[in-house]
């Protein structure tokens, strides 16, 4: 049967693949719109396996609060090369997975990659499409939902690094006060809100560190452990968040710069993806 123009543009609408993908699929269909949806969607897979071992260290990071501000969602859909990264498809398919995630909320990647993207394919398998009409291994590869009285995100230009913090207040001062900590958090990657949240193997290396360099310096034993305590402290101050210096103004810490804006403002959770 003939194929028309309009029969291969409404299958380059549903799929995202190219004019002759969608052409050469309906042809080998003879016609069968499903059966050359079915044909692209093997293509993909072919392409898939065959590019399985190859690496995807390019791609898009964005993170978005819900309206009400209240939840936010943060995640990277990786490709093989920064051509592709930066192509407008490209992002807009990365946004359609985010506000689908912003709708379902999954608890964790594999959640995410069994939803239902449309009546059609899973999100699993609208990767898989789309790897066959992009021709490079695509994976999502990071995910995460932050919850809070009030969720700030930031979207560094250029979708390699974004940001998500949570707040324990939603009043007009976080409106502020949450972008410059959601931009410090992308600047300075810190690894905890508090010393608190530094987990026990951390501070034991850091510990471990600090005194096998004091020794190395000539240090005796017993000062070697003061003197790694002094650099943990350090560590502390310089990696984890309420304890940086606040990088608009380093007169102050970012705790501090939080209780100048409003008493008893405070940093509940953050999430930071970025592309190395």
């Amino acid at each position: 049967m003939s194929i028309t123009a309009s029969d291969v543009n409404k299958l380059r609408q549903q799929t995202g693949a190219g004019m002759m993908d969608c052409k050469n699929a309906l042809v080998e269909a003879n016609g069968d719109f499903e059966m050359a949806v079915d044909i692209l969607r093997k293509k993909g897979q072919k392409i898939a396996a065959k590019r399985g071992d190859n690496e995807a260290k390019e791609g898009v990071i964005l993170a978005q609060a819900s309206s009400d501000s209240k939840t936010g969602v943060i995640l990277s859909l990786n490709c093989e090369t920064d051509f592709v990264a930066k192509n407008d498809g490209y992002v807009s398919l990365v946004q359609s997975l985010l506000d689908l995630a912003l709708v379902k909320l999954p608890s964790s990647v594999e959640e995410f990659k069994a939803l239902s993207y449309d009546n059609r394919l899973s999100v699993e398998e609208k990767i898989i499409e789309q790897i066959g009409v992009i021709g490079e291994k695509l994976d999502l590869t990071n995910y995460a939902v932050v919850k809070a009285e009030k969720v700030v995100a930031y979207n560094h230009p250029g979708n390699r690094l974004a940001t998500l913090v949570g707040f324990n207040s939603n009043s007009e001062a976080v409106k502020e006060a949450g972008r410059q900590v959601a931009m410090q958090v992308a600047a300075m990657d810190p690894i905890a809100i508090n010393k608190e949240g530094v987990d026990e193997k951390t501070i034991q290396r850091e510990l471990e560190v600090g005194k096998d360099l004091a020794i190395q310096e000539g240090k005796p034993a017993e000062m070697a452990e003061k003197i790694a305590q002094g650099r943990l402290n350090k560590f502390f101050q310089e990696n984890t968040l309420l304890s940086q210096q606040f990088i608009s103004d380093n007169k102050l810490t970012v705790e501090q710069y939080l209780t100048n804006s409003e008493k008893g403002l405070a940093v509940t959770e953050f999430k930071r993806f970025s592309l190395s």
